[in-house]
């Protein structure tokens, strides 16, 4: 069996990203445009079906990597989001920490 064909957009209209699993809504993460060019990214959600497979890591990183290329500045209210913020580097991404996330720059 192959591997499914994973695929990360960005949907403008429901101010989200979506991750599909070949044709199918694995997940998405949640944005709100707080002024022009800075997103506030306040939810992630995974489909239970599938959970545990490194949908939400693929999803982020895919987000966080359009963001960052559009120049855009992430502000990372999504504990999901955050973490992944933490742990990884993300070139050219400006990232304005609210003062609840502990911080710590990346």
């Amino acid at each position: 069996m192959a591997d499914p064909e994973l695929t990360v957009t960005r949907n403008d209209e429901l101010h989200r990203y979506e991750i599909r699993v070949d044709d199918v809504l694995g997940g998405f993460t949640e944005f709100e445009e707080i002024e022009p060019g800075t997103l506030r990214f306040p939810h992630t959600v995974t489909d239970p079906a599938f959970r545990g497979k490194g949908l939400g890591s693929v999803l982020v990183a895919a987000a966080m990597q359009d963001v960052a290329s559009r120049g855009e500045t992430v502000v990372p209210l999504c504990p999901f989001v955050r973490r992944y913020l933490r742990e990884n580097e993300v070139e050219h991404l400006r990232v304005a920490w609210p003062p609840e996330s502990g911080g710590g720059g990346v």
